[in-house]
């Protein structure tokens, strides 16, 4: 069964032609989910050939701009293609007041239900989200604002074990996130900086590459997967090769590509 991410940005706040801001979409068995909507998602789902109607679940990490400022155009698309099917946003407290008031302002009508479920748990791996494919949790991260980490989790179906894929950016280094993850099929994390740069990313509270690496290693992840590449980055394979050092079996995202959650 099939079980993969899309990259539909990867880069950090900053975007460039190559690297837009965050978002992927999940398929897990059919089913797909939108992890963070940054500026420009909507056109990114077209050119990756995603179906703009094909999702019910949007998981927001935080209310920076570069995880949800896409939102809002992404919705009114949505309208104007005729959509009546609910949509439900989860993301932390806040969403609810700054998506209507931006339709309010705008003088948008939106013609299907909007359901939000705003996220204040503190600590904790809690549940969202379940059907009959898979289950959504969420659990915090340490940002400058409230900012959650999603866990993907198919369901049993016959023999076969049990995947995981967990979203974690934006995010400093912390193991309090390590019972949440451990043993994950597929780890995404934020590697905004390389370790020239550990300074920065402790004071705007990211990871580096090695932290994104030690995470890993300490979670027995079975890959990790990095993205939120800041734009200083010409050649990102710097940030590829930190990271193998501490954890070889590492991926570097880039818009466009996509990545199985193996067995």
């Amino acid at each position: 069964m099939n079980f993969y991410t899309t990259i539909l940005g990867s880069g950090a706040a900053l975007p460039t032609v190559a690297r837009h801001c965050s978002g992927q979409m999940v398929n897990v068995n059919g089913f797909r989910i939108l992890l963070d909507c940054g500026e420009n998602t909507q056109t990114q789902i077209n050119i990756y050939r995603q179906r703009l109607q094909s999702f019910t679940h949007i998981c927001i990490t935080h209310l920076h701009g570069d995880h949800f400022f896409g939102l809002p155009g992404l919705v009114s698309s949505m309208h104007l293609c005729g959509r009546k099917t609910p949509l439900d946003i989860y993301a932390p407290a806040g969403i609810a007041h700054a998506m209507t008031t931006l339709m309010e302002v705008s003088g948008s009508h939106i013609d299907f239900d909007i359901r939000y479920h705003e996220l204040t748990h503190t600590e904790g791996c809690i549940l969202q989200f379940e059907n009959d494919l898979c289950r959504i949790h969420a659990f915090p991260l340490i940002h400058s604002v409230p900012t959650y980490g999603y866990l993907i989790e198919e369901k049993p179906r016959g023999k076969n074990p049990v995947r995981r894929y967990a979203y974690c950016t934006d995010t400093a280094y912390t193991e309090t996130i390590l019972p949440y993850i451990q043993g994950v099929n597929l780890l995404c994390l934020e590697s905004t900086f390389n370790n020239a740069f550990a300074p920065i990313a402790a004071e705007k509270l990211h990871c580096t590459t090695s932290q994104a690496a030690t995470l890993a290693l300490k979670a027995e992840a079975k890959q990790l997967l990095l993205t939120h590449i800041s734009a200083r980055y010409k050649e990102p394979e710097l940030l590829l090769a930190e990271a193998t050092a501490i954890f070889p079996n590492t991926l570097l995202a880039a818009d466009g590509t996509q990545f199985e959650v193996h067995y």
